[in-house]
């Protein structure tokens, strides 16, 4: 596989290309205005064109621009006909395709598959601008419209389907986006990598159709296909046997057993000589065989019938995630493969800054005037200072996009976006509404050794317990802040991205720095459930880190002289998650006082491990047999309704079926009205509904605008999606100053 090049070591593609478009043009009128007669690489989005580094396209779009190419985009196409596909005329080297942001079908369904009613990135929230599927529909207009250019798909729509995998929507396994899609190309993870040496190598002459050795592609081979005759084949099921997958011999079967005395001798081998080798060149040496090595996964027309080996196929897809060791994947389908290179290489600090410090506008489009973009407003004053996370939660695919190694930006780059924010960013008031990524607190942690770092396999570096050799010192975080809300102008820094509390506890003074300076009276934790069975399904800590947490929140908070509370986050109907776990989560949370607002259910994300333990009930965290534990899992709508209810079970509208389910469960004894029942034992008269309503405690959004804080990026909602419970701050605890 080609050595990957520093993506700031490139010369540019057209010299003379050297000033940046104000926006990347989205008409043939502004490519006029730019003197372009044609564009080298076309980009697809569903998205509205916010041209800004949370926004994939935009980074994308810079990102080539700042190679020499000329980059236009096509934003929100009509996808019924292909004459929008039409709009920037044929680019001279491809198509690059994405849904946006978010995958299509969870930017337009709820987990109850109902469809949504606002579309945070699109103009005035406006829904129904994408199609369903939004990468293989976008696709075949392409192609439509131009059947010879090449197609590469992207972003993570596309890296989260790249094989096989269970469609929540459709109640069934697919078969991996590129065969449907029909594109020349997958690019998977954070591309920049794979995609600047793409571009480079096909506007060089070379066919999309022949670059077959990047790191973090995919693409359709002939069955068997391999890159070069010293490559070597591993069934998956010879390295983590699924249970029986060999066929029992038939006793009846009247064939005679070959022995010893059947088969001519042959020749004693030659002795040969006892090489002793260093365990630095044991180690190198396995290192090349792994590199030649492809690991072929269960067929999709074996996963698509058998719980089994899907689960299985999972399990083996998160062990060959780490790009320090992994190996190439495969998987046929139908008379072809889909093959799989190693995952990407991390990008190195200058890289990042490279990306993040290219010349955005910071701004939408002017197209769409004065129209509000709900997303845009989430995070035009916040800062991306990294991107990956080593949590590795089974319900949250992050990991398997961006990974489990943290890049991280410099404090120079970052202080940078800062003072942009502060000079060219409209409506802009003092107030860095985030400083975070995917999760807060992962700045700059890393393993204390690389060669350690590139042979591990664990799926989390946090869970069961917190690896002895994760570096878990806050204090270049602590740095970070400080000189951040030094800045002049700057009058407040809020920390609003999810927190890992049970990394935040190791370093108290972070703690202290987070809760006296970057609280805006609300934090957000996810405790994600009370209950030591889902929190094991999750790959989430018990509840002993968050009561850590906790107290000093509470301790420091008391000493800032500060009324500020915690928001904490559960799910619903997770795999693993009984009815018995859910009564136990409500009784927790009526005892401490939570009343819980927004409440959605487990939503099943393609690829996700928590979804394979949905489809399969089987659990991929551990060896997949046919006797392996069952995981439950809650499918039947009633059900999933009853374990929301139980999360709101202070709302009137649900004490019929919280009754019902208290009944059916033996625990009547929780329905009556005395302060240690759960619901009461009949509907309440109108009047004490309506009083119930008031004392409702307000939604986050409330309560975020009357501590001066914004809804969270929508950089941790791609990843991590709508799937929790909000808690919210009683009147009570606010009034006693109670942290809750």
């Amino acid at each position: 596989m080609e050595a990957p090049k520093n993506i700031r070591s490139y010369p540019r593609y057209r010299p003379d290309y050297v000033k940046p478009a104000a926006f990347l043009p989205t008409t043939r009128a502004e490519m006029d205005a730019l003197g372009w007669d044609s564009c080298d690489v076309i980009l697809v989005t569903g998205d509205a064109y916010i041209d800004h580094p949370s926004f994939g396209m935009a980074l994308v779009g810079r990102l080539l621009e700042a190679q020499g190419f000329r980059v236009g985009i096509i934003t929100q196409p009509d996808w019924l006909s292909a004459d929008d596909f039409r709009a920037l005329g044929r680019p001279n080297l491809y198509f690059g395709i994405t849904a946006g942001n978010m995958d299509s079908m969870i930017n337009r369904y709820t987990s109850d598959r109902k469809i949504r009613s606002e579309d945070a990135y699109t103009p005035n929230g406006e829904p129904n601008k994408r199609p369903d599927r939004a990468v293989v529909v976008y696709a075949q207009r392409v192609r439509e419209a131009y059947p010879e250019v090449g197609v590469v798909i992207g972003s993570i729509e596309a890296s989260l389907r790249r094989i096989a995998h269970y469609d929540y929507w459709s109640d069934k396994v697919k078969r991996s986006v590129l065969p449907d899609s029909k594109a020349d190309i997958l690019i998977f993870g954070n591309a920049e990598r794979a995609l600047i040496a793409l571009t480079h190598r096909v506007a060089a002459g070379e066919s999309i159709k022949s670059i077959r050795d990047l790191r973090g592609t995919a693409f359709m081979v002939p069955h068997g296909w391999k890159p070069a005759p010293d490559w070597s084949e591993a069934n998956s099921t010879r390295i983590d046997t699924p249970g029986r997958v060999e066929p029992h011999p038939d006793p009846y079967e009247m064939k005679s057993k070959e022995d010893a005395s059947c088969k001519s001798e042959a020749a004693p081998e030659a002795p040969k000589p006892v090489l002793i080798l260093s365990r630095e060149e044991r180690m190198a040496a396995l290192k090349e065989v792994r590199s030649k090595t492809v690991v072929r996964l269960p067929s999709f027309e074996q996963v698509k019938d058998d719980a089994v080996m899907y689960a299985h196929a999972s399990r083996v897809f998160h062990l060959e995630s780490n790009p320090g060791n992994a190996r190439a994947l495969v998987q046929h389908h139908g008379d072809r493969d889909v093959w799989l290179n190693a995952p990407p290489l991390p990008l190195a600090m200058d890289e990042m800054d490279f990306v993040f410090d290219m010349p955005y506008a910071r701004s939408p489009h002017p197209r769409y005037g004065k129209a509000r973009i709900p997303a845009w407003e989430m995070i035009r004053f916040s800062v991306n200072i990294m991107r990956g996370c080593f949590g590795g939660c089974t319900f949250c695919s992050i990991t398997e996009h961006e990974g489990r190694i943290i890049q991280s930006r410099s404090e120079p780059s970052i202080l940078r976006e800062i003072e942009l924010i502060r000079d060219k960013t409209k409506g802009f008031t003092g107030t860095i509404s985030d400083l975070g990524g995917p999760t807060a607190n992962m700045y700059r942690l890393a393993c204390k050794d690389k060669k350690i770092e590139e042979s591990c396999r664990r799926l989390s570096c946090v869970y069961p317990t917190i690896c002895s050799n994760l570096g878990t010192d806050h204090g270049k975080l602590i740095q970070l802040y400080r000189k951040a809300r030094a800045i002049p102008g700057i009058k407040k820094i809020l920390v609003s991205s999810g927190l890992r509390y049970d990394l935040a506890v190791r370093s108290p003074e972070y703690v202290k720095e987070l809760v006296t300076h970057h609280v805006g009276g609300l934090l957000k934790i996810a405790p994600e459930h009370s209950e030591t069975g889902p929190l094991s399904k999750m790959m989430k800590p018990g509840m002993g880190a968050y009561h850590a947490f906790k107290e000093m929140f509470e301790r420091f908070s008391k000493e800032a002289g500060k009324e500020q509370y915690l928001i904490p986050y559960f799910i619903a109907a997770h795999p693993g998650t009984t009815d018995e776990d859910m009564l136990n989560l409500a009784l927790w949370l009526k005892k401490n006082d939570f009343r819980l607002d927004q409440v959605q259910t487990f939503l099943p994300t393609p690829m996700a491990l928590a979804t394979a333990m949905y489809h399969t009930r089987k659990n991929p965290l551990h060896k997949v047999t046919d006797e392996s534990e069952i995981v439950e899992t809650v499918r039947a709508g009633k059900v999933r309704k009853l374990h929301k209810a139980f999360l709101r079970y202070h709302d009137p509208a649900n004490w019929d079926i919280l009754r019902e389910g208290l009944h059916r469960m033996g625990r009547s004894d929780l329905i009556g009205n005395g302060p240690h029942h759960l619901v009461p034992r009949s509907a309440p008269t109108p009047g004490l509904q309506a009083i119930e309503r008031k004392r409702e405690t307000p939604g986050p959004d409330k309560l975020a605008r009357k501590f001066g804080q914004n809804r969270p990026r929508p950089g941790a909602a791609v990843q991590r999606q709508p799937v929790r419970a909000i808690g919210t701050a009683p009147k009570a605890a606010r009034k006693s100053g109670r942290t809750v």
